[in-house]
């Protein structure tokens, strides 16, 4: 019952949310109900390690072989886990922004987070394509009401790629449904089916076209940069620390498992374009004048390793890449923190009119160097021992023909991330200050608490990362054995 629980908190927090008009009242509930699922979140990863803490399985569309099917494993478990951790810290980090409909705000916010949390746990394949709507709706309203001047058209843009995206998934899992020998949209039904190569090329991309979206991996990543610029900064945090983690997702359990004989087939043309996306992301954010931007190319880059990393299908890779949808959610919201706090003290995110910020914001500066290390992965940072893991699963596979190739050209990525990271610490905090950077004073307290709990998570899962390799060890052996395809394999 607590995969149930996780779910419903969040939906209901977020529905109470819609009656409350006071600014803080609002603030509070949605902190208070952030907290519970992260409790919850906590248990049900640790002590309720029984199957039937874990899992949920209701009545829901019996007629259409479809049930209401819930279940906490190494995947889920991680990536609830991670929407848990991240809500208090966004919330926490933004406290002193204000909103108008701030119940509204703050109940769209929930209600996506519970719309993800049902992406993430569902064992069915309707019940999953409903969360996947449910997530993206509420992020679409609050995108379009509370973001910035181009707003409207650049959030329309973002609803077309995602839902021709969505359309594309429902065709592919209604066309897999109708090849199941029991009719049903459970995900073991979906692992039983046999096609032949043919027929898994084309659902292999009905489903990854849509998953790669929502990611995004180049070319399909053009919605990006101008909506994580232009939604409201919690939002963009959401967007980018946790929902394009429904696309990873997405490919690890509806693709790879389903279709194992076309991942491979077309595994060396996604591979080529993830690494593409790798250098060409961060060769632009090199070029960006706005944090924003800077921060969303960052975001493709990362992205495109760990798609690159899942059709090497090696386990110390795949390992990697589950550890690294948590890592980065976590620094890549403690970079949107920064963002959120200049652009709010100074109203701007300009690299070329700030500078000085060490000397007027010195715990904002450590703090940020800390988390920047963390982005272009340091050791002793949390992104080092899971990218380390990915370069070491492209490098080892025996799924590719080009794998030293899609390594070496992989860790370009160190380097490039290397250069724009450092160039914009310069130019935000060191040299000297000017005009619109004297008057600026030092973080508050709030603000201090959230940095300082994503330094701790960066260091903790950095020295000691163990615990999330427990988490999902047992997971990837299984998966990988459902998408072996050795038989394939021309030696």
């Amino acid at each position: 019952m607590i995969v149930l629980q996780l779910f419903l908190v969040p939906l209901i927090g977020g529905l109470v949310s819609f009656a409350l008009k006071d600014d803080r009242t609002a603030k509070g509930w949605a902190l208070l109900v952030s907290f519970v699922t992260l409790a919850l979140a906590i248990w049900g990863n640790s002590v309720a390690g029984t199957d039937a803490g874990r899992a949920f399985h209701g009545a829901w569309m019996g007629s259409l072989g479809s049930s209401f099917s819930l279940q906490l494993d190494g995947l889920s478990g991680i990536l609830t886990l991670l929407a848990a951790v991240a809500y208090p810290i966004i919330l926490l980090a933004t406290w002193n922004s204000t909103y108008k409909r701030p119940g509204n705000f703050f109940a769209l916010m929930l209600l996506t987070q519970a719309g993800m949390i049902g992406v993430f746990t569902a064992t069915d394949a309707l019940l999953f394509y409903f969360f996947w709507e449910l997530a993206l709706i509420p992020m679409y309203f609050l995108c379009s009401q509370w973001g910035g001047e181009r707003r409207i058209a650049v959030t329309f843009k973002f609803f077309i790629y995602t839902f021709a995206a969505s359309v594309l998934m429902l065709i592919g899992l209604l066309y897999l449904y109708f090849q199941t020998p029991d009719r049903s949209f459970a995900l073991q039904s979906f692992y039983a089916i046999e096609l032949p190569v043919s027929q898994q090329s084309v659902v292999f991309w009905l489903l990854f076209i849509a998953f790669a979206v929502k990611m995004p991996i180049f070319p399909f990543h053009t919605w990006q940069p101008d909506t994580y610029e232009q939604s409201p900064t919690a939002a963009t945090m959401v967007l980018s620390g946790i929902m394009v983690k429904m696309g990873v997702f997405g490919v690890i359990r509806w693709v790879i498992p389903v279709v194992p004989a076309a991942a491979y087939s077309w595994g060396d043309v996604v591979m080529s374009m993830s690494i593409i996306g790798i250098i060409y992301a961060s060769l632009i954010a090199i070029q960006q004048n706005d944090l924003k931007r800077l921060i969303a190319y960052s975001s493709i880059a990362h992205i495109g390793l760990m798609a690159a990393t899942l059709f090497a299908e090696t386990e110390s890779g795949w390992q990697g890449v589950m550890m690294q949808m948590f890592n980065h959610g976590v620094n890549i919201i403690g970079l949107w923190i920064v963002v959120e706090l200049i652009e709010r003290q100074m109203g701007t995110r300009k690299l070329s009119e700030l500078g000085g910020l060490a000397q007027k914001a010195p715990a904002l500066a450590i703090l940020l160097v800390i988390v920047a290390f963390a982005n272009i992965s340091l050791p002793l940072t949390n992104a080092f021992v899971g990218e380390f893991m990915m370069f070491n699963g492209i490098f080892t596979s025996t799924i590719t023909k080009y794998n030293e190739l899609f390594a070496v050209l992989a860790m370009l990525s160190i380097i490039l991330a290397a250069v724009y990271t450092l160039n914009m610490i310069q130019k935000v905090f060191f040299g000297p200050v000017n005009n619109l950077t004297a008057n600026a004073t030092d973080i508050r307290f709030n603000e201090k608490l959230a940095l300082g709990v994503v330094v701790l998570l960066i260091l903790v899962f950095g020295i000691y990362p163990q615990p999330l390799l427990n988490l999902t060890g047992g997971f990837v052996d299984v998966i990988l054995n459902k998408a072996n395809v050795a038989h394939l394999i021309v030696k």
